[in-house]
């Protein structure tokens, strides 16, 4: 294990304790999906806007009923946005938009 991977692992372990969030987070795989998320955002839409997007979907994910499902699934339909993301084109209509749903 890398010296940056070290520290992260012991960096996720300390603040999981800390919010009382032992047990209840894969760390390994949540950390691949912000990691990718993330990647994701800063490439395709901005740096700083990166950070503030996992924010998001923790903060909505803490809402759903099941957390880890709704962060797995709120990351991968963020990501597609990123990936899609063209400063010079129309943005999509949002996913919740109640004249979307069929």
């Amino acid at each position: 294990m890398s010296d940056d991977a070290k520290a992260m692992s012991e960096w996720i372990t300390a603040v999981t304790r800390e919010l009382g969030l032992e047990g209840q987070v894969d760390s390994e795989k949540s950390v691949n999906a912000v990691l990718d998320l993330t990647s994701d955002v800063a490439h395709a839409v901005s740096r700083p806007a990166a950070p503030v997007t996992a924010f998001l979907i923790g903060v909505a994910a803490g809402r759903a009923q099941e957390p880890q499902v709704a962060a797995a699934d709120y990351s991968q339909k963020i990501s597609a946005l990123a990936e899609g993301w063209d400063a010079d084109t129309e943005r999509g209509v949002p996913s919740n938009d109640p004249d979307n749903r069929g």
